[in-house]
């Protein structure tokens, strides 16, 4: 590579490199270099905001580099306790694995399966015996590690840190010494972890790691680190029209942004959509359907995100009932979980009860817990605070209260993309 185009590969999509001049000077040496990024498999999904890495990664590797992936097995049952203000439960051995080969279907979207190298921490941890423990835990103080943001705040404010949780940047950083890596790549929020990783290959005679932190996306939310508890995340495995309807709901202020860390459109290009935004001579919405177009494509095909267009065009922009919508049936059943729920949730005070003659039928329901028993909603809380925000409709009618009317054929709308219909039973 010339010091030109290394350059640019070390500017779009990356927030820091430590240490620029020695990854420079790798990359022009012309050695195949063994490229680091680390999963704990806590969760199964991976967002855009994983994808801001990724993208980088595969850069790397079309370059001939080595990406090693390293499945946090270990690590796992312990959870990063980064950005969190208590102790997370640690997962089982069957947890770790459903999630790993979730995690990795949706990694092979964006990096190429056939130029990646898969290593799980077991292979070096489940031989480790205590004494390698203790050896581990030496190299490094209470104090160093109290220097990581999130553990120093914990301990200030009287909060419980447990030993475990101090091992996590210490196995991470081990990782790096047995896959012996080039460089490592993740988050600013992983700067700390990765810095130890830097410091363990050090103190045992290996070449110290270089690392590429890139920035950290926002969410849909326009405010906070995209995560799927904040429910402001984009999941690179969710059908193409959810893809596309997310995208076109983000702040105008995040066009470019995602533009820059999660698409190849050209600098170029990215320089005049900036200016056109400035000036007021564009439809920040026009930017947004290219924007969603050029994420879906990626994630998928073009031929996925012209539908997913066309779809957002009729459902959301002529507001039209979706050509194929999902049904359930209304049963007795149904109807007995909701009415069971309505007495054994504390707080609640609601009813279920038929009402109408029979060829006209309907019921009254606790629309949270419907929404909750058809799974277009994640919990009661989630739905009561969609209807506070008039994003649940009815057979065209916004909810706005707790309780609402349903009937054979009734059409039940949350947000812009989540329909359901009430059928008969067959």
């Amino acid at each position: 590579m010339s010091p030109k185009d290394i350059l640019k590969l070390l500017r779009r999509g990356v927030a820091e490199v430590i240490i620029k001049e020695e990854l420079v000077e790798l990359l022009g040496s012309g050695k195949k270099l063994r490229l680091k990024e680390g999963f704990d498999p806590s969760f199964p999904d991976i967002h855009l905001g994983h994808m801001v890495a990724l993208k980088k990664l595969r850069e790397f590797q079309e370059l001939g580099h080595q990406v090693i992936l390293i499945v946090g097995d270990w690590t796992a049952m312990i959870g990063d306790p980064t950005g969190i203000s208590t102790t997370r439960p640690m997962l089982s051995a069957k947890q770790v694995k459903t999630n790993a080969q979730t995690y990795m279907e949706q990694f092979f979207k964006i990096v190429d399966k056939t130029k990646t190298e898969v290593r799980w921490q077991s292979e070096w941890f489940g031989t480790f015996t205590l004494a390698d423990v203790i050896q581990l835990t030496s190299k490094f103080t209470i104090a160093q590690l109290l220097a990581r943001e999130d553990f120093n705040k914990r301990y200030n404010a009287g909060r419980p840190i447990t030993m475990a949780e101090f091992l996590y940047p210490l196995l991470q950083a081990y990782d790096s010494v047995a896959i012996q890596a080039d460089v490592e790549f993740g988050g600013t929020d992983q700067k700390f972890n990765l810095l130890v990783g830097r410091e363990l290959q050090s103190m045992i005679g290996q070449r110290p790691q270089q690392l590429l932190l890139v920035p950290i996306l926002i969410g849909t939310d326009g405010s906070q680190k995209m995560s799927k508890s904040l429910n402001n995340y984009i999941g690179v495995a969710e059908p193409a029209e959810e893809i596309y309807g997310k995208v076109m709901s983000i702040p105008d202020s995040l066009i470019i942004d995602y533009f820059e860390l999660v698409t190849d459109v050209p600098e170029k290009e990215l320089g005049e959509f900036k200016q056109m935004l400035e000036n007021e001579t564009v439809n920040p919405m026009e930017l947004k359907k290219r924007l969603a177009g050029e994420i879906v494509s990626q994630l998928y095909n073009q031929k996925a995100a012209s539908e997913a267009e066309g779809h957002f065009k009729k459902v959301v922009q002529e507001k039209e009932v979706p050509d194929e919508i999902q049904r359930v049936e209304i049963t007795e059943d149904l109807l007995q979980r909701i009415k069971a729920r309505s007495f054994t949730e504390k707080g609640f005070a609601g009813n279920t009860r038929e009402i109408g003659k029979s060829e006209t039928k309907a019921w009254i329901v606790s629309v949270p817990l419907l929404l909750c028993e058809i799974d277009l909603v994640k919990s009661r809380s989630d739905a009561k605070r969609l209807i506070a925000q008039e994003s649940v409709r009815i057979d065209g009618r916004t909810i706005c209260e707790t309780n609402g009317n349903i009937k054979i054929g009734s059409i039940i709308k949350v947000g812009q993309r989540r329909w359901m219909q009430m059928v008969e039973v067959d």
